[in-house]
């Protein structure tokens, strides 16, 4: 697996390494050993998948508080996404500080999001599928989430935003 750091500390992208042949290619794309090598989280506790009909769903942006924050890494498995993560960690030199990153069943491209960060995606094809890798086991107590659009990151969603939860269109803005 190649990781490169981004922007934000902790968060990373990862791609796989293909073995290529005659029959196709071969790439590891998880490895406990090398997540743990970098420092980074490699605990996982839960899989899920998230299955996006339309073009321009919007979720996010999501988090768990505090002792339930979760590490994830995120995989497109089917269409396209842009996914966005900020970092919410007071302490961080890159707190409030944003990345955004186009992940596709093509390009296979992973995003390392680090706790203390929160996650959103727009999809940018109908059909879209997400599969995430999660190292806490969700707790409803512990969700939140802020406005999708606060003001407050600036974030620029690449694609008009045409499915959205009430949930998540009603968060509030962020307040640290």
């Amino acid at each position: 697996m190649i990781f490169t750091e981004t922007g934000l500390a902790g968060a990373f992208i990862v791609d796989i390494e293909r073995r290529e042949d005659e029959r196709g290619f071969f790439a590891r794309s998880w490895c406990g050993e090398e997540f743990g090598a970098r420092g980074l989280n490699p605990r996982v506790v839960q899989c899920s998948v998230s299955f996006n009909a339309r073009k321009g769903t919007l979720r996010g942006m999501h988090y768990q508080a505090k002792p339930y924050e979760e590490a994830k890494l995120v995989r497109c498995t089917m269409g396209s996404l842009c996914d966005v993560i900020v970092d919410l960690r007071p302490d961080s030199r890159t707190f409030a500080r944003h990345l955004t990153a186009v992940l596709t069943a093509e390009n296979r491209r992973m995003l390392y999001v680090p706790e203390g960060f929160a996650h959103g995606f727009i999809t940018l094809e109908d059909a879209t599928e997400v599969f995430y890798q999660i190292s806490e086991a969700y707790a409803p107590e512990a969700q939140r989430g802020f406005r999708w659009n606060d003001p407050a990151f600036g974030i620029v969603w690449p694609a008009e935003v045409r499915v959205i939860s009430d949930r998540d269109r009603s968060y509030p803005d962020f307040r640290g």
